[in-house]
């Protein structure tokens, strides 16, 4: 049961709540403290179980005729599964939030609360933003949230341009990868902002906000900004030159890899950084 609820979390794509959480720290100022140590146990199995799992309980119908789930980019659950799921969700991220709230100072367990409630509802009833084109792109702006949740948890202020720069990459990826379930989606009758937009429409939607992305990472970081722009412009330029589903899917692997190329060249200048002036 353990190994069927890690596969349903869908670790290859722990490094977007992991990732964040670590370069929140050391946004924070800190190479190391162990006090991150409960956090990142949160944000890795137990949140993307929240995050994956609700959607998967939620999207059966759609993800049972969708060639692209089974494998790393997404479960195929079994209806006889569900229970299972949603009382893993309960009892692995529960007790994390009861710590937090006793333990933590009450902007950083807003926001702890703010970054679950946000993806419970992405995929659950009653609010289901991703059935609701444009709040399901704003909804993703929750990836982000460790930016703020982490610095305020080590008691520091936040380094807002780097949480709204990517809270604006958040909203491009959300819909560009959204452009491969178009299909599949519009079938189940869920209209999300990629199914409204259409495809080139998608694609200039991200563009936007990936511009408006990198503007913010420019007033903290010109590598980041220029790495960012350079692999948003292709990932945008290869759809725009085919724009097609079939396209989209092969393209998805390299928008996977995307945060961890932006994330390790960030994250390298943090450590360098912090390591230096820890001399």
């Amino acid at each position: 049961m353990i190994r069927r609820l890690i596969e349903i979390s869908r670790p290859v794509l722990w490094v977007n709540t992991i990732g964040t959480t670590v370069i929140g720290m050391w946004l924070a100022g800190e190479l190391w403290t162990w006090s991150i140590v409960p956090i990142l146990l949160w944000v890795s199995f137990p949140f993307n179980l929240l995050i994956y799992g609700i959607n998967d309980i939620y999207d059966q119908d759609t993800d049972a005729d969708n060639d692209r789930k089974g494998g790393y980019g997404g479960a195929k659950i079994k209806p006889s599964e569900t229970r299972m799921i949603a009382w893993g969700v309960v009892a692995t991220n529960i007790p994390f939030l009861i710590y937090f709230a006793i333990t933590l100072p009450w902007p950083a367990v807003a926001w702890m609360v703010a970054y679950a409630f946000s993806f419970w509802q992405y995929s659950a009833t009653p609010l289901r933003f991703k059935g609701r084109p444009i709040l399901d792109s704003l909804s993703n702006t929750d990836y982000a949230f460790p930016l703020v949740f982490v610095p305020f948890a080590l008691g520091v202020a936040p380094v807002w341009s780097a949480a709204i720069g990517l809270m604006a990459w958040s909203m491009a990826k959300h819909v560009y990868d959204a452009i491969q379930d178009i299909d599949e989606d519009r079938d189940a009758g869920i209209r999300t902002t990629a199914v409204a937009f259409g495809i080139r429409g998608s694609l200039m939607w991200s563009a936007a906000f990936w511009i408006i992305a990198t503007v913010w990472f420019a007033f903290v970081n010109w590598p980041v900004a220029i790495v960012n722009a350079l692999l948003a412009g292709w990932l945008v330029i290869a759809l725009w030159r085919k724009p097609t589903g079939d396209q989209a899917r092969k393209l998805y692997s390299y928008s996977v890899s995307f945060p961890y190329v932006a994330g390790a060249v960030a994250g390298v200048q943090l450590v360098v950084s912090l390591t230096l002036d820890s001399f």
